[in-house]
């Protein structure tokens, strides 16, 4: 494994507090109600099917395969097995109708009323504080509280320092959509209940917690095909002594250790009481998610602006008898025509039938972030409840950086492309080939214009990410500045409409290779050979 990364010890968000947009925080906090916009749209749907993603009204034309990343055979306690999707349309009456209609819209002109300056000044101002001072004194807000002070940034071991424990970790971007040569980019961050944070008798400990974090990364980040005895995952150094259990098979407990071979049987600490679950979390679980806008003069491209925050906590244990049956009830529903229902409102978030609650915050047309609208979380609910490839509904941290580089604010700088775990072929060359482009809709043309030519990929070009070449994804995935500021124009436009309904791709010219309207049937990738049952969200990270 070749993980090469750069990072600073401290990670302070850089804040500039004016703008031609707002005139910073004072004007921000004014007459600014988070909660107004969720709580005037109640439970208003106009898209009862928003959960279905833009993504998969895709042209394929029979010869472009984006549906592999998502559709597939199951995996882990992931048994959605909806491969067939690939090779089928099989929307709902309602789904036929594509309502993201924000792809097709030409933003030129309001691309072109924003200056360079203007939209970098917007970008580097603090959405998120405000945010937090508009919820702290609210008692009409039953939902999650945002409590994690980015202003304090993250130590070299990615904890927060403001004492919040959460952690931040470095990963591989999922594919397509997550990349920011696409538009945004984003960080995550995890964080255990409390009973894994503390030794067995109650004290706060950093070690032990260390110590949890790493059980579940081995729990999680390693592929269905590797039986648990035969388990193994490098971690960050561990204290063994404190687990009072041989992690790493040595035949003894003691130690500094860096890797944990077969799956441990409980965690530690106060947390001893639980059993590690394979492929699962434990309850209580939160994840972190902010998506941010591209800044092209830092190194890791995150704005200090938000997009959107975005929550999430494991709100019951689950194990596999209890998910088979849930994602049987799915397929069910699905073959009577039934839409997804999902528990849960705007204010406290909407929960999926395994095991998650969801609650996210998003622009407003000034650039504050506001409560999304029960539609509007909707969209966030498709992803994280019904697709196979993901592991307990999570993205991000199955594809953690294994051990102490993994630890650390989100960068790409270092990361190879490593291949999806069973296939030969570098991930992101292996995306290229089988969809045909750098996006799901083949519209960004400059990866086209940098990785392609007359339609085939530049393979030996694209090699020079993968282990043991001399560039990164970061030198794959990073746009122009020109084409990160033109985006960041063209989601600014859309902010400002505020028709988050209709979708919330940054695109910076009207959507060509995308159905407007769907016939259910084939989608020919069956017939021209074009099918991937192969898709993993694990990666192989050991390939030389």
């Amino acid at each position: 494994m070749n993980i090469r990364f750069a990072r600073a010890a401290v990670f302070p968000a850089i804040l500039a507090l004016a703008g031609p947009f707002g005139s910073g925080v004072a004007a921000q906090n004014r007459d600014y109600d988070p909660l107004a916009y969720a709580r005037s749209r109640a439970d208003s749907i106009d898209n009862p099917e928003a959960v279905i993603p833009s993504q998969c009204y895709t042209e394929t034309e029979g010869i472009s395969n984006p549906c592999w990343t998502c559709h597939t055979t199951s995996n882990g306690t992931n048994f959605m097995a909806d491969q067939d999707l690939q090779q089928e349309y099989a929307f709902s009456d309602l789904g036929l109708i594509n309502h993201w209609e924000n792809l097709f819209a030409d933003r030129s002109t309001a691309i072109a009323g924003i200056s360079d300056d203007a939209i970098l000044t917007y970008i580097r101002e603090d959405n998120y504080t405000p945010l937090r001072a508009a919820l702290a004194a609210r008692r009409d807000y039953p939902g999650w509280r945002p409590d994690l002070d980015y202003r304090q940034g993250f130590d070299r071991d990615g904890f927060a320092t403001d004492g919040s424990w959460w952690r931040a970790f470095r990963y591989k971007p999922f594919l397509g959509t997550f990349w920011p040569t696409n538009g945004s980019t984003d960080d995550i961050l995890i964080r255990l209940p409390p009973k894994f944070r503390k030794t067995a008798d109650g004290t706060d400990s950093y070690a032990i917690y260390k110590l949890n974090l790493s059980i579940l990364e081995a729990a999680i980040a390693v592929p269905d095909t590797i039986p648990d005895g035969a388990l193994e995952r490098t971690v960050e150094p561990l204290d063994e002594a404190l687990a009072a259990t041989d992690l790493d098979g040595d035949g003894t407990v003691g130690g500094l250790i860096t890797k944990i071979r077969g799956l441990p049987v409980r965690y530690v600490g106060q947390a001893a009481d639980e059993a590690v679950q394979r492929h699962l979390y434990p309850r209580g679980t939160e994840f972190l998610h902010t998506v941010r806008y591209l800044d092209p003069d830092r190194p890791d491209l995150l704005s200090v602006r938000m997009k959107e925050v975005r929550y999430s906590k494991k709100v019951l244990r689950t194990d596999s008898w209890y998910l088979q049956h849930r994602y049987e009830e799915e397929q069910d529903a699905k073959d009577q025509g039934l839409l997804p229902v999902f528990a849960g409102s705007a204010l406290v978030g909407l929960r999926n039938d395994f095991g998650w609650q969801l609650q996210a915050f998003i622009e407003d047309a000034q650039g504050r972030l506001r409560l999304q609208s029960r539609e509007e979380h909707l969209f966030c609910m498709g992803c994280h409840s019904t697709i196979g490839v993901t592991v307990d509904q999570s993205f991000g941290f199955p594809r953690k950086v294994p051990g102490t580089p993994g630890w650390g604010h989100q960068d790409l700088a270092g990361i190879p492309d490593v291949p999806q775990s069973g296939l030969a072929a570098p991930e992101i060359l292996t995306y290229f080939r089988r969809v045909g482009g750098g996006d799901e809709f083949r519209a960004n043309q400059e990866i086209l214009a940098r990785f392609f030519e007359d339609g085939k990929v530049k393979e030996a070009l694209v090699r020079q990410a993968a282990p043991g070449g001399h560039k990164d994804i970061a030198w794959l995935l990073t746009p122009s500045r020109e084409r990160a500021l033109a985006l960041n124009k063209a989601y600014r436009a859309l902010v400002s409409e505020q028709r988050f309904e209709k979708g919330r791709d940054a695109v910076a010219a009207p959507t060509e290779k995308v159905h407007k309207n769907i016939v259910n049937g084939s989608t020919d990738l069956g017939r021209s050979g074009r099918v991937f049952n192969d898709g993993r969200i694990w990666l192989d990270w050991l390939r030389p």
